[in-house]
């Protein structure tokens, strides 16, 4: 087996790797994981399909990379925000304002729900959401012990895991069901904070 740690990376090739996972993101957008394939994703980047063996060692392997470039697609853009907000009331607004343009994104909602199967039938990609989840998570606590340097040393390592687990259940469900009552649901734990503080 072909040791990819080891394999010397040039700009050339981080191009060209970076052109095979967009081209798999964008199948799995379009097709889901069965038009994933090694001829498809080769194609779609109008590139020969021993390329994949050789930066990705196979298709698991590329499989993993698109998985984690989806998830960061997904999620990023919310969890940056999130990052950057100056308090949770902020936080808050910010998550409404996401959640009101999920269903509207065709490609998003494609994707989380490719995400959410492809975990649940390969457990190799079950492990790489696990860690992009835990790494969301590690960074949600680091930046509420900045917010609050006098919580009890466990807080927010289990508020952050209510903030991630709340924010991927609020997506799934707003996804199947557009009438969601985000707005309510985010009210209710606005005034939450109100009573805290």
């Amino acid at each position: 087996m072909t040791n990819l740690a080891n394999r010397p990376t040039s700009p050339r090739g981080d191009r060209r790797r970076q052109q095979l996972v967009d081209a798999g993101v964008a199948l799995l957008g379009r097709e889901g994981w069965p038009g994933v394939s090694t001829r498809a994703v080769a194609e779609h980047a109008g590139t020969n399909p021993g390329l994949i063996h050789y930066h990705f060692g196979g298709l698991a392997g590329l499989h993993a990379a698109i998985f984690r470039q989806a998830t960061d697609l997904i999620l990023g853009p919310m969890i940056t925000e999130l990052l950057a907000a100056p308090d949770e009331r902020a936080a808050l607004e910010m998550m409404r304002r996401q959640l009101a343009r999920t269903p509207a994104d065709e490609q998003a909602t494609r994707l989380a729900a490719e995400l959410i199967m492809g975990a649940m039938r390969d457990p190799a990609l079950g492990v790489v959401l696990r860690d992009e989840l835990r790494h969301a998570r590690t960074q949600i606590a680091e930046r509420l012990r900045e917010l609050h340097p006098g919580w009890p040393r466990a807080r927010p390592t289990g508020v952050a895991t209510l903030i991630a687990a709340s924010i991927d259940g609020l997506m799934l469900h707003y996804m199947i069901d557009g009438e969601l009552p985000v707005g309510d649901a985010l009210s209710a734990v606005g005034e939450l904070l109100e009573g805290e503080a």
